[in-house]
């Protein structure tokens, strides 16, 4: 019989496992013969592990891929690969081991095998050397679990891998514990294992011994309120309009490959309209830590004594400093371990004044910021520095004292508001800043011409400025009706009826010119009784007192919703009271529009930006003056005296074309001097041919 006709089956492995999985009893027997070699190879090669066997890798491959054909003769194969792999996977030859890992990840995906043990197995397998192997089941165990808790939550294998995960941690193989530390993370910026179980198990990362470790753990904290999908942001950028697309299918030739195309844009159409969802907030990391105090202590006992590169102890000092701010901790120390560094030519010191800012709260005694506020003056806001370092150390003592008020004095504040009329515009807007942040939180702090907005005011509190009340150290004040809503109208019908007859307010009239008014101010009258008012006839809250304003106030935001229209009339309404003098001079007004607004927003996170943004523009020197001269300057065409001529296309004459013929051959023609220097004799002749010349012109 020839070599076409005997049956290659058993030697032909995948031929056979294209036919098994067709007919699997069919080919019931030739199963059979393969599945005897496979034990006898297995055999063989567990006396020899350190080597690769070709026949044991093809046979464990090809079982896998039919093993859902037989599941019951092939039961113990997920068992018999699982032990294999736990007795000799860190001294098995890298192919023999990846292929190993592939088999048991196709029995996962056929459901031939719980997740629980393969996940366990996998993250043993992180201590091997081996980084392609390791990136693999990296992204096996990552997809596994993410699909796993696709459609609801599998608490009870989440529980068991996380408590896996956190004995990994302390592992004594530093890849396996950094690999496992980055799982967790990855699940988590997955929305897979948000919780604070998760959180709490990275927590231990940051006091891990290993520098890389403990820096994947602070970056997850310090950078998963901040990082977001660039995936889903790239592809949000490129929207398709589905108009455009339906005009040009009906306009263009009807052919098979621009319907194809038509389909294929109508299709990631359908895909943008899904990703606009309503988002949801989400908690930060840092708000799920079960004990922040402790937390802090132990990462700043750490600090005091580490060793590690500056780069590594400045994100230890920003995720303390985040801890203090978010939960309003105490933690004295680390106020004095910042003041070290507080110094005009530390390497990034603009970083350190953040962290500064972000550990200040209300709740920090004042006498412990007093004194790294005295520092930070002492050392940026001095006349022997540069004007920048000037601006810089002035804003970061705006956002210490924007979180801590009681944090200053008013001997320093006097002297910082000297600032306002300095030479460099850039000190003058940090000075007038922090001038315009205590006018509003504790204006007595002031001199009296910088405790208003305008020195044309005259000392004349406004508004605003008269009920102003400073807190205490530990005061808290919780107010139970919406401040200002005195403003609005006591029923919804009446309010409704106002937006429709479309009536501006006498607050509203303060920001623009008006043909009635013209923006003047209207008569004070006094009264001996009830403090001094303005009368407005449209506005109901002009004409009572203070308390009369509050019992108005409460009544309203206590007995309907308030809309998002009058939460704006509300906030006009406020910056109007920061402008308007409680007793106007005759004559004098105030605009709207110069109002400052330069206070602080209170929020978790502080920008950078707002320490190192200086707002005014340097003077140019004289090399970037002239620059930007010459830039401006248009390049002038050369002008030359030459005939134009009436034919363009004409030829030149005979002298253009000597003028432009090489010095060598027009040298020798008549009329052309050579190039030689008179010689000693020659000069001699010349000068007394020239004095007897002038000798004779005198007679």
């Amino acid at each position: 019989m020839s070599d076409r006709n005997r049956n290659q089956l058993p030697n032909n492995l995948p031929q056979l496992q294209n036919l098994i999985k067709r007919d699997p009893d069919s080919y019931f027997e030739e199963f059979q013969q393969q599945h005897r070699h496979y034990q006898s190879q297995l055999q063989v090669y567990q006396l020899k592990p350190t080597e690769h066997s070709k026949d044991l890798t093809d046979l464990t491959m090809f079982l896998c891929q039919i093993a859902h054909c037989y599941s019951k003769e092939l039961s113990g194969l997920p068992i018999q690969l699982t032990d294999l792999l736990q007795r000799h996977g860190s001294q098995m030859n890298p192919d023999t081991r990846m292929v190993l890992c592939r088999g048991l990840i196709i029995l996962r995906n056929r459901g031939l095998m719980s997740p629980t043990s393969l996940l366990e197995l996998f993250f043993e397998l992180f201590r091997c050397q081996d980084r392609a192997l390791r990136q693999m089941l990296y992204n096996h165990i990552v997809s596994d679990i993410k699909s796993v808790n696709a459609k609801h939550k599998n608490n009870k294998l989440n529980t068991s891998l996380q408590n896996f995960m956190y004995r990994m941690l302390q592992d004594s193989s530093s890849v396996a514990a950094r690999m496992s530390l980055n799982v967790m993370v990855e699940l988590y910026k997955k929305n897979v294992w948000k919780d604070a179980k998760t959180v709490n198990v990275i927590v231990t990362g940051c006091f891990s011994k290993v520098t890389k470790i403990m820096v994947t753990a602070i970056k997850f904290f310090l950078g998963v309120d901040e990082e977001e999908d660039e995936s889903d942001s790239e592809q949000d950028d490129e929207k398709i309009d589905p108009k455009h697309l339906l005009i040009a299918d009906k306009v263009n030739k009807k052919t098979k490959k621009r319907k194809k195309k038509f389909q294929r844009a109508m299709k990631m159409v359908k895909k943008q309209k899904k990703k606009h969802k309503p988002e949801t907030f989400n908690f930060s990391a840092l708000h799920l830590v079960h004990d922040p105090q402790g937390f802090a202590e132990k990462l700043f006992k750490q600090l005091d004594k580490s060793n590690e590169r500056f780069e590594v102890k400045l994100m230890t000092m920003n995720l303390i400093s985040r801890l203090i701010g978010v939960h309003q901790l105490f933690l004295f120390n680390f106020y004095p371990y910042l003041q070290r560094f507080i110094q005009p030519h530390q390497r990034e010191v603009t970083s350190v004044l953040l962290f500064a800012a972000q550990a200040t709260h209300e709740l920090v005694p004042p006498e412990i910021i007093q004194n790294m506020v005295k520092t930070i003056a002492n050392n940026f806001v001095t006349e022997r520095n540069s004007n920048e370092v000037m601006a810089v150390g002035m804003n970061a003592i705006r956002e210490v004292c924007a979180r801590c008020p009681l944090a200053m004095n008013s001997d320093l504040m006097q002297d910082l508001a000297q600032y306002k009329k300095y030479r460099n515009k850039a000190v003058v807007a940090s000075a007038r800043s922090l001038i315009q942040l205590y006018r509003s939180n504790n204006p007595e702090l002031l001199h009296k011409k910088d405790r208003f907005l305008h020195s044309s005011s005259q000392g004349k509190p406004t508004e605003a400025s008269v009920e102003v009340k400073v807190k205490q150290y530990g005061e808290v004040v919780a107010p139970d009706f919406v401040q200002g809503a005195e403003v609005l109208a006591e029923d919804s019908e009446e309010a409704g009826a106002e937006s429709k007859t479309g009536k501006d307010d006498e607050w509203e009239t303060a920001s623009e010119d008006s043909d009635d008014s013209d923006g003047s101010w209207h008569d004070v009258h006094h009264s001996s009784d009830e403090a001094e008012t303005v009368k407005d006839e449209d506005n109901p809250s002009k004409n009572l007192t203070s308390e009369e304003k509050k019992d108005r106030a409460a009544g309203i935001s206590q007995s309907r919703l308030i809309t998002q229209s009058e939460f704006q009339k509300i906030r006009l309404n406020q910056l109007q009271r920061e402008i308007i003098s409680a007793k106007p001079a005759k004559g004098k007004k105030r605009k709207f529009h110069e109002v400052e607004t330069g206070e602080s927003e209170n929020c978790e996170l502080i920008s950078i930006n707002r320490i190192e943004s200086i707002q005014s523009r340097p003077r140019h020197d004289k090399e970037a003056r002239m620059a930007t001269v010459l830039a401006g300057k248009t390049p002038k065409e050369k002008i030359r005296d030459k005939k134009r001529k009436r034919n363009p296309k004409a030829s030149t004459t005979n002298k253009e074309k000597a003028r432009l013929k090489p010095y060598m051959m027009v040298k020798q023609k008549k009329g052309v001097r050579g190039k030689h220097k008179r010689s000693f004799r020659e000069k001699q002749l010349a000068l007394r041919d020239a004095l007897i010349k002038k000798a004779k012109m005198k007679r």
